[in-house]
């Protein structure tokens, strides 16, 4: 019988202006992108986050800690990837993974599919395994100020039979 185990992940970025902007591996157009020692992709850190959580494997600044040189500029799908692997490697396989993106602007809903797609090719899962939802955070607080990004993300994985 299989061990079922869920992570829960959330990550949060600052808005920066100049920089590229970073959500699940894809680059989207903009005049600001995310504060941040890596990419800054916010929807990968959550994804991490929430990975490393269900297998009791702490969270992504223990693994990748933003006073290590290796880290600055880094794309956060290799840190996914890398978090993966230390998963399997304790016997589990992700089931699916379901997550939220919550900023003001751009609107994101036509980078959806682009992203479930980077995601599923890094986490090797097929796309309706993979659940990206955009809200608004309804000019409430830093993201509804405009000033930061968040992104929540839940998975669920399983022992191997």
């Amino acid at each position: 019988m299989s061990e079922v185990r869920m992570g829960l992940g959330w990550d949060v970025h600052r808005i920066a202006p100049g920089r590229p902007m970073m959500i699940g591996g894809v680059a989207i157009p903009g005049p600001f992108g995310f504060e941040g020692h890596s990419d800054a992709d916010v929807l990968a850190h959550a994804v991490t986050d929430a990975l490393l959580g269900a297998a009791a494997l702490g969270d992504i600044g223990m693994h990748f800690p933003d006073t290590d040189a290796r880290w600055k500029g880094a794309d956060s799908l290799q840190l996914l990837a890398h978090a993966l692997g230390l998963v399997r490697e304790q016997g589990f396989t992700l089931v699916n993974v379901d997550t939220t993106v919550i900023l003001e602007r751009p609107k994101l809903k036509d980078f959806r599919l682009p992203i479930r797609q980077k995601l599923a090719a890094t986490l090797g899962l097929p796309l309706e395994r993979v659940s990206v939802k955009f809200k608004t955070a309804e000019q409430v607080g830093p993201v509804g100020e405009g000033r930061s990004a968040e992104a929540q993300a839940i998975v669920a994985i399983r022992t191997r039979d």
